[in-house]
């Protein structure tokens, strides 16, 4: 079947998964449609702290492999700033050891060293010049990317990915594949941030107390996001003031200066977590290719680009 003639791929979501992957079948010459239930900028994926790092993600062997591959076009949009959205800055991974980042990352990493403990006197960290990037104007860019390469975008919700109606169907649906996929396996792991005035911070810190609770610090123009939680299967959207106030309590440990900040939003996200990523091509009851992609947890930003391209791998052979 000659999709350049007779048909089209469907891509289910449109999160950074779902976009990323339109985005590489249309610039290999697919007509790519996106149906996503929620305007772009209103997906799970707007909610992420979006420092690219592999976390909460399996297998991590492959996880790993995305990520380094999206770590290459990251560096290149870094370039561009001001259209993307993705800066490189550096910053500390707090409770990482060196040498576990070297056995995957060595030489790929800017900067990469063992912190000092002036820098990080909590306890073993690294410092890295890492993507990090600001998922408000990065989807938008991401969506135009799309637009240019001939793709289209429609806000539709779908109940049966039957209702797909083109050769080939990508579920790229996050924590709705547990229910269109039928898939138990799928399950949220709920993350609240805290955005406030940025006092003048410039590099990214992530840390983790004795009490398992992680902290991070991620700054953007004009403002700072302050996370974080990992609530597994809670499903509540509503932001808790009590969570809020410890996350910024944690925060303010680490860099006093943010407990004075001024409280701009509050955002909770569902990381759609399963025990390892789907990505494999199957077949709809009546026949057709559909490529389930999802799964990522909270490293979807992180191996957006990797994941992308092997699932187009797998849907240019059903759409030939």
């Amino acid at each position: 079947m000659d999709t350049r003639l007779s048909g089209d791929v469907i891509v289910v979501g449109g999160g950074v998964i779902g976009l990323a992957t339109a985005v590489v079948l249309a610039e290999r010459g697919l007509r790519v449609r996106v149906w996503t239930r929620d305007p772009v900028e209103r997906t799970t994926s707007a909610v992420a702290g979006a420092l690219w790092w592999p976390y909460h993600i399996e297998p991590m062997v492959s996880a790993r492999a995305w990520a380094l591959r999206s770590l290459e076009i990251y560096e290149e949009l870094a370039e561009r700033p001001g259209e993307t959205g993705v800066r490189l800055v550096d910053g500390i991974l707090g409770e990482t050891d060196l040498d576990e980042v070297e056995g995957w990352a060595a030489g790929r990493l800017v900067g990469l060293r063992r912190t000092t403990a002036h820098e990080y006197g909590a306890g073993t960290g690294v410092r890295a010049r890492l993507p990090l990037i600001d998922m408000s104007a990065y989807l938008p860019w991401l969506r135009r990317r799309l637009l240019r390469a001939g793709g289209t975008v429609e806000e539709r919700t779908v109940t049966d990915l039957a209702e797909a109606e083109a050769p080939v169907v990508v579920n790229c649906t996050g924590l709705d594949a547990g229910r269109l996929a039928a898939d138990p396996s799928v399950r949220p792991v709920r993350g609240q941030l805290v955005v406030v005035e940025n006092p003048g911070i410039d590099t990214w810190l992530v840390s983790t107390g004795p009490d398992g609770e992680t902290a991070y610090l991620f700054p953007h123009a004009g403002r700072l996001v302050l996370g974080g939680t990992a609530q597994d299967d809670v499903w509540s959207l509503e932001p808790d003031p009590k969570v809020a106030e410890a996350i910024v309590r944690r925060c303010a440990a680490l860099r006093p200066e943010v407990a004075g900040a001024r409280i701009l939003e509050h955002r909770v996200g569902l990381r759609p977590v399963r025990g390892t990523v789907r990505l494999e091509r199957a077949e709809l009851p009546d026949g057709r290719t559909v490529v389930h992609h999802y799964g990522h947890g909270g490293a979807g930003v992180t191996v957006a680009w990797g994941c992308a391209e092997e699932a187009a791998g797998l849907v240019l052979p059903a759409a030939s």
